[in-house]
């Protein structure tokens, strides 16, 4: 029923055991840059967060202030939600094990405050394997539950191949879609996107800035594989400005092509497969991208930065906290690793958000 690769399938387990550092490590960016020197006088700050789910949570998570004060300082936050929201799930056995995702409306609810995430600013996607694991009657409560919420919502046929949400005084035009699913084709394809917007020319009409949000790559592997490289220059070569990718659980790195920047894995934002993973899949990134409003650079990615936190077990729940929080081998694990994927390059971590 699922389209993975063989391959895929076979090294999933050892992969999930061990994340792995193999790959192809050339022609990355730094996790912090400037673009615009001076920066200009306007910006809309967005803030990028990874897959959220409550499948390793029974109640809302605890989050540093110092995230909380990050993410509700952006005009818009974007994240993937992983888990369909459902009061009862359908598929109890495979709930149980986790192999089947759910959350309640209460428990996103909950975490959004806990994170000093403002639902008014918030876009999900649901161009993600796991949005069906409730069947198409959870996908239809998940849809009604986010529009209880007040919560924008983009991946969906129904919203046509690229959704415009304003961010301050930015239109962002969004695109995502995912390239994996974990039903049939037919009930999936026609409620999810699949495919990558090719940027009709009639939604480019008041655009600021092209974003696409993808659901792709191999999880539990920190370096994206050629295909995913290849597809993320596809998309530069469309005029896709900004490329965020969710789907690996784990950090995976910056890169610049031409005038675009892919970030092409943010680590999870709210644990979405086990309740004890090894240390490597708890470590998260907030991807903040300040955007230029002034008229001759309107639209321009002025700066980004990657802000590095670790999800810690409290009982039920899970700690949110920046690296630089860590104390002792933890701390030494994660800062190694960040090195290892961005070398030659001070891993950033979380600081009071600027203006």
């Amino acid at each position: 029923m699922s389209n993975y690769p063989l391959a895929y399938k076979l090294s999933w387990l050892l992969r999930l055991l061990r994340p792995s550092l193999g790959g192809d490590r050339s022609d990355l960016a730094a996790p912090a840059v400037t673009l615009i020197d001076p920066p200009p006088m306007r910006t809309v700050r967005l803030a990028f967060v990874g897959d959220i789910s409550a499948v390793a949570n029974r109640d809302a998570p605890e989050c540093d202030p110092a995230i909380a004060a990050l993410l509700s300082a952006a005009d818009l936050v974007v994240g993937n939600c992983e888990s369909p929201i459902v009061e009862r799930p359908r598929t109890m056995m495979g709930t149980w094990l986790g192999t089947h995702h759910a959350m309640s409306e209460r428990f996103l609810a909950d975490a959004l405050a806990a994170a000093g995430i403002a639902r008014d600013r918030l876009v999900l996607s649901l161009a993600n394997n796991h949005v069906l694991d409730q069947g198409i009657a959870g996908f239809e409560e998940t849809v009604a539950a986010l529009n209880r919420l007040g919560i924008r919502t983009i991946g969906t046929l129904a919203g046509g191949p690229v959704q415009l949400h304003a961010a301050g005084s930015l239109t962002v035009g969004f695109a995502a879609f995912t390239l994996w699913r974990n039903t049939a084709a037919v009930p999936f394809e026609k409620r999810i996107a699949m495919r990558a917007a090719e940027w009709p020319r009639e939604a480019a009409s008041g655009i600021d800035l092209h974003c696409a949000v993808p659901h792709w790559d191999w999880e539990f592997r920190h370096f994206p594989r050629r295909a995913t490289r290849e597809l993320a220059k596809a998309l530069a070569g469309r005029d896709v400005r900004l490329i965020v990718g969710h789907h690996a659980h784990v950090v995976q790195p910056v890169k610049r092509i031409g005038d675009s920047l892919v970030a092409y894995g943010l680590g999870d934002f709210l644990g979405t497969a086990f309740a004890r993973l090894p240390w490597p899949a708890r470590i998260g990134s907030i991807f903040v991208v300040d955007v230029s409003a002034d008229p001759a650079t309107r639209g321009d990615i002025a700066a980004y930065r990657m802000h590095f936190f670790v999800r810690l077990r409290a009982g039920g729940h899970e700690r949110l906290v920046p690296v630089e929080a860590l104390d002792g081998t933890m701390r030494e694990r994660v800062t190694a690793r960040l090195k290892a994927i961005f070398p030659g390059q001070q891993a950033r971590t979380i600081r009071a958000p600027s203006s």
